[in-house]
């Protein structure tokens, strides 16, 4: 068994990044954190935590960290259900998100999940979505928002729904690098806007509206407001949330690049099946959110046609 004093104190050092930060989470002296973590530590016969500016997980640590929050939300919800006992401490869901989802629609959603499971905090990492579900195979969420269907070996997903990209730019950037029409060869000449390395939505949209062909030149701005920014300003063309740019377009700030070509992006919600029951009231929460602001496929129609 486990010491949980010693778990909640490496818990605490890798979500905040320092011995005192962790001290003060948990109401005791640094001293005592330091060696909650080398009991530990002794124990395992491995380090846990890479000290530094901040202080990191190694991947053992990483694990443990996770076990520790996944069995303080099992924890409370059985002392929920056994009726009133001692408070209980702070619950950390740890869920892997895109930014872009975090910029538009997981707020609310985790707004009516605390809600939902009242003292619940959330502690998000950020990632494309095309790469959160690395992080629920590597143990180190909870929970993730992906953009792939097919969840890690004892995961579950479920579909949220759809967010569609819009291929835009300024009406500077355009009468100035598309003179003469929105082609592919001046969209893989003309600056682009990209989130970071892993960002491939311009590529894909460029490939399936003029076929395959070499990148553009890119900006690298991540950040999903300073992207929107970035179009509006005349930096690039980049694909943006539908979402966030209803404003833009209609006041004209933004334009699509070749109407009716937009990039529909499916999202799941996944969670391991072990929590499956523990975050159930989560689950819920989300996907009732999503079903609400994420666009939604059309149901096919099981009697078929007439």
């Amino acid at each position: 068994m486990f010491d949980y004093n010693q778990l909640a104190a490496l818990a605490a050092i890798i979500r905040v990044g320092s011995f005192d930060g962790a001290a003060a989470a948990l109401g005791i002296t640094q001293p005592a954190v330091s060696q909650r973590l080398r009991a530990l530590e002794d124990r395992l016969g491995q380090p846990l935590v890479l000290r530094g500016q901040p202080c990191t997980a190694t991947p053992a640590g990483q694990r443990l960290a996770r076990h520790a929050e996944e069995v303080g939300l099992m924890e409370a919800q059985l002392t929920a259900a056994l009726g009133p006992g001692p408070e209980a401490g702070p619950r950390f869901l740890r869920i892997a998100v895109n930014a872009d989802s975090l910029a538009s629609w997981i707020v609310p959603a985790l707004a009516a999940a605390q809600e939902a499971v009242p003292g619940l905090l959330f502690d998000l990492a950020v990632d494309d979505q095309d790469h959160s579900a690395d992080w629920l195979r590597r143990g180190e969420v909870s929970a993730a928002v992906t953009g792939t269907a097919r969840p890690p070996h004892g995961c579950e997903a479920h579909p949220l729904g759809v967010m569609r990209y819009i291929a835009s730019a300024s009406p500077g950037w355009i009468a100035r690098h598309c003179p003469d029409g929105v082609t592919g060869a001046v969209m893989r000449r003309a600056p682009a806007m990209t989130y970071d390395e892993k960002d491939r939505l311009q590529l894909m949209w460029l490939d399936r509206t003029f076929g395959p062909g070499r990148a553009p030149p890119q900006h690298y701005l991540p950040s999903t407001h300073a992207f929107i920014h970035g179009a509006e300003a005349g930096l690039g063309w980049g694909m943006n949330p539908e979402m966030l740019i209803g404003a833009a377009l209609e006041s004209g700030r933004l334009r699509p690049l070749l109407p009716d070509t937009p990039l529909d992006v499916p999202l799941y919600w996944m969670t391991p099946r072990h929590l499956s029951d523990t975050l159930r009231p989560v689950t819920r929460a989300i996907r009732a959110t999503a079903q609400r602001m994420l666009r939604q496929p059309p149901r096919s129609d099981p009697a078929g046609p007439a």
